[in-house]
């Protein structure tokens, strides 16, 4: 596999994942859902100050900050490995992971490092996009845009359950994106396969070192 088919991966899912948040950012009141597909699948705009499904590092602004340049450097050394994995022949697989990640980190970071400059606040109203800088926001303090919701299993739970018994139960509660699907995929695929995705190149069956190009 070719250096340029994971770059190639990776512009596909940064431009899903931007498109997708770019309009739900511009459509969407902040908190306004919309069924998809009965109410398992819905679209719901929330934006966060961290990590992938709404975690954060800290509630502090350095704590948003730190974790934006983190984002940063890992995005660079990610194209430095992925980069050195193709020259040595890697099996295709952790290519393709490892595309996937590299992209949903990349697709975040967009978030963080721009979307504070180039858009209006979504908490009163549909946000607009605005000339560099007019935005919420300074540089690496942008929110990131969040839409997709599985909330497959909302019942209250029957009186008779210990404890619980009377109370909502939801499942699945996180509030997600593209780029975090991306990073989702490819981490648990990696886990999966990673015996036969993390051979040495050379060890397996027909593989050959491939050129990087």
């Amino acid at each position: 596999m070719k250096y340029r088919h994971a770059i190639l991966i990776i512009l596909l899912v940064i431009i899903i994942d931007q498109v997708s948040k770019v309009y739900i950012k511009t459509h969407f009141y902040y908190g306004e859902e919309v069924n998809v597909l009965g109410t398992w699948f819905r679209l719901h705009f929330i934006e966060n100050e961290g990590m992938a499904f709404g975690m954060k590092l800290s509630e502090a602004a350095t704590g948003k900050l730190i974790l934006t340049l983190f984002r940063l450097v890992a995005v660079v050394f990610g194209f430095f490995l992925l980069k050195k994995f193709v020259k040595k022949g890697y099996h295709k697989g952790l290519i393709i992971c490892g595309s996937l990640i590299l992209a949903g980190a990349l697709g975040n970071l967009i978030d963080s490092i721009f979307y504070g400059l180039i858009f209006t606040e979504s908490t009163f109203h549909i946000a607009q996009m605005v000339p560099w800088g007019q935005g919420y926001g300074k540089m690496f303090y942008g929110r990131v845009v969040d839409m997709l919701y599985f909330p497959i299993v909302d019942i209250i739970l029957p009186t008779w359950v210990p404890i619980w018994g009377g109370k909502p139960f939801s499942f699945f509660d996180p509030v997600f994106n593209i780029a975090d699907t991306a990073i989702s995929g490819g981490v648990i695929t990696l886990l999966v396969f990673q015996k036969k995705f993390m051979q040495a190149p050379g060890t397996q069956p027909g593989n050959e070192t491939t050129t990087v190009k």
